[in-house]
């Protein structure tokens, strides 16, 4: 491609953005933004997704999958037989039709390819099964952020299976666990696959595939002695618990103390012995007639720890919670600051954490302004559903090995679910087995974010000067930089270079020297050929490798096969790193 025949252009400054690599992604021309959330991919950015849905489309093949194309907009119809049509909130996007029919643009395709395979799967004989698709999808998220990290419209591969059994579904997740740490290897982008929670899409196993960085929303809990992580809506921890004879519950002043910080002082107790009081409303709605009920979550804790929200919600089957306000927990008998489910009363759900349930004489709320209760013990003064609903934190102690935990933000860019029979049960997906009964398909889903996978490479591949992104998702390999007034060998050489298979991007513009090595670095193709007056007349072309700035030479008369060497060279360098992981 010339460069001066080219539809976008650099910039010279650099734009206010709230990442790196999303300003960098900006000012090199590979994309630009058109509402919040919502991006065009412009040339070179392009080139660089089709490169990574190449990587991906293959992986996905290896492994056995069919590729499919199934319609961004579904009829609402086959959500509402799921229930999702009703308890996603505003990120899933609804419609209706010219003639009145609700509809809905797919943020995913759990519910589209279900409605295909009942009636494509009706004997075991059929059975196992394998699709994919690289596909748009919409979530109309309220926070988009940080360029291709964070959108509202966006590309993604998503594959499903279909098995007899738990057997089945558990091999195909251990070949995309395995096929998504070499897709990942082999665009350049470092990655950890941490237990996660899944969320709206159901099933009891789940894993993210994360990118450790301080851009990341994520929080990642991960023990670097036995391996253990997780991200932190599920990540365990140690909680150690000291026996006690219960003692006889005991009424005592405590005035002005609304904090557990206030309570411990004034008592001369450790956080550890009280018993906290957080309160959440829970949204809960039917997922047949889409009505919609609240209910006030009462969520008791040790003093020391914090409730994880997802974990809360998880427990309390919840399809949203928000924190309460002081109407509705005095509605339930209890009073703000000084609360406890002791004497508690009306429409609430009490959920202990185990940290609460396992100790004994804790310090809790009175339920009566400047007083609070010493000694109190679960079952014996209250009760409620015990769940473990506190947040790990670093420092805290890993539930496998007993070393101290570790913190770290990360991006989630690929994850993958055992779904289980939730869909096919509910949308009649079947199948017949050997005695002729009739037995729900066994399902699994995984995806990959194409477009928040490039954000992150330019995240993790980039410098002052811009981006240099590996070899396999660069949307060139070589940079041919031509400052010579006249054009006949650099024409020559981009001719030849074409015809050898190379993929070549040819500054031919009538600009600076400045100006194109600029824009050569910013654009970080890995191979930078340029062609100046003295390396010329010398019958040698200067040559820089972008991943490191060396500076070599090739010979005129063999710059072809120099070129195709370097080319080896740096796939070779990305497929001796390419990681192997089976789950164990």
């Amino acid at each position: 491609m010339r460069m001066s025949k080219m539809f976008s252009k650099t910039l010279r400054e650099t734009p206010q953005t709230d990442s790196k690599g999303y300003g960098l992604l900006v000012k090199a021309g590979f994309i630009k933004q058109m509402g919040a959330g919502i991006f065009s991919l412009l040339p070179l950015g392009f080139r660089a997704t089709k490169k990574i849905e190449a990587i991906i489309r293959e992986e996905m093949e290896n492994i056995g999958a069919e590729e499919i194309l199934m319609p961004l907009v579904n009829p609402a119809d086959i959500w509402k037989e799921t229930g999702r049509y009703y308890s996603i909130d505003k990120e899933l996007g609804r419609f209706e039709d010219r003639v009145g029919r609700d509809m809905v643009l797919a943020m995913t395709h759990e519910e589209a390819v279900t409605d295909i395979a009942k009636d494509e799967i009706d004997s075991y004989k059929r059975l196992p099964l394998l699709v994919f698709q690289i596909q748009t999808k919409w979530r109309d998220d309220p926070r988009p952020r940080a360029g291709l990290i964070r959108v509202r419209e966006f590309t993604m591969k998503d594959s499903y299976s279909f098995d007899k059994d738990m057997a089945g579904l558990e091999k195909v997740y251990n070949d995309h666990y395995k096929a998504y740490f070499r897709i990942f290897s082999r665009t350049g982008l470092p990655v950890i696959a941490v237990g996660a929670d899944s969320g709206m899409m159901g099933g009891k196993v789940s894993h993210e595939y994360m990118y450790l960085n301080p851009i990341g929303e994520d929080t990642i809990i991960y023990c670097d002695k036995c391996g253990y992580t997780a991200n932190r809506q599920v990540a365990k921890f140690k909680k150690e618990y000291k026996k006690e004879e219960m003692l006889p519950i005991e009424k005592i002043v405590t005035p002005e103390t609304k904090t557990i910080e206030d309570l411990s002082e004034l008592l001369n107790l450790p956080k550890s012995k009280m018993a906290k009081a957080v309160f959440m409303v829970g949204t809960f709605i039917d997922d047949k007639s889409g009505d919609e009920k609240t209910k006030l979550i009462v969520a008791i804790i040790r003093g020391d720890l914090e409730v994880e929200e997802s974990k809360l919600s998880n427990a309390a089957k919840a399809n949203s919670i928000r924190p309460a306000q002081d109407e509705e927990i005095l509605e339930c008998g209890m009073v703000p600051g000084y609360a406890s489910p002791i004497g508690a009363k009306g429409n609430c759900m009490v959920i202990v954490d185990d940290s609460v349930a396992y100790s004994a004489n804790l310090v809790a709320g009175a339920n009566e302004v400047g007083y609070h209760y010493k000694n109190t013990n679960f079952k014996r003064d209250y009760d409620g559903e015990v769940f473990d609903i506190a947040s790990a934190r670093e420092g805290f102690i890993c539930p496998e090995c007993s070393s101290p935990l570790i913190s770290s933000k990360g991006v989630e860019v690929g994850n993958i679910f055992q779904l289980g029979t939730r869909y096919s049960e509910k949308m009649n997906c079947y199948y017949q087995d050997e005695s002729g009964r009739q037995i729900p398909v066994v399902m699994g889903s995984y995806g990959i974010g194409v477009g928040r996978l490039l954000a992150c490479l330019a995240e993790e591949y980039g410098d002052d000067k811009g981006l240099k992104l590996p070899i396999t998702v660069s949307p060139y390999e070589v940079h041919l930089v031509s400052l010579l007034k006249e054009t006949e060998l650099a024409d020559k050489i981009y001719d030849e270079l074409k015809r050898a298979g190379v993929e070549v991007l040819y500054d031919d513009r009538k600009e600076s020297a400045g100006v194109k090595f600029a824009d050569a670095d910013l654009i970080g193709i890995p191979i930078r050929i340029t062609l100046g007056n003295k390396s010329v007349k010398e019958k040698k072309a200067e040559v820089k490798l972008r991943a490191n700035d060396e500076v070599i030479s090739y010979e005129l008369d063999h710059i072809v096969e120099s070129v195709l060497d370097e080319i080896r060279k740096e796939k070779k360098r990305i497929e001796d790193n390419i990681v192997e992981k089976t789950l164990d």
